[in-house]
């Protein structure tokens, strides 16, 4: 089976695809198989987010490239740049993974933290998107997420 434990920043002519929701994205070592259809072993050194855009280079030097797969998420918007720093930190209070943007926070779906949060002022929007949420204080950690059903 072909390996691939190195990881590339910009895939540039990829032999091939591989789309992945965020979770399925956080790996160290583990059999997958390509949008079309390539096994391959990805066998890195250390536990880590593969981003959208981002290739793996397999052993026998062809590229897959990282998809992100669109999620279910909440899009959520504030009244000011203060108002969105409040918000992270009751995000964040909350140990959530979240895309911090710079007019926005996305989130996975939660009611219970929709309701909180509408209840702190924010606008809500369900959306479907890629999700790339911020790493953690000691690197690139995968965050425990906490769901609310």
């Amino acid at each position: 089976m072909l390996t691939a434990d190195t990881i590339i920043n910009h895939a540039h002519s990829p032999a091939d695809t591989i789309t992945l929701d965020e979770n399925a994205r956080h790996r160290r070592r583990i059999a997958l198989t390509s949008d079309g259809g390539i096994p391959f072993l990805l066998n890195l050194a250390e536990a880590r987010l593969l981003k959208h855009g981002e290739g793996v280079v397999l052993s026998d030097g062809r590229v897959i490239e990282i998809r992100a797969e669109p999620e279910p998420l909440y899009e959520i918007s504030a009244t000011d740049a203060q108002h969105l720093v409040v918000l992270a930190w009751q995000i964040g209070n909350r140990h959530l993974a979240a895309q911090i943007e710079a007019d926005r926070i996305l989130i996975r779906r939660d009611p219970v933290i929709g309701t909180m949060l509408e209840g702190l002022g924010a606008q809500i929007s369900e959306i479907e998107a890629p999700f790339n949420p911020q790493g953690g204080a000691y690197g690139d950690a995968h965050s425990n997420h906490h769901h609310h059903d």
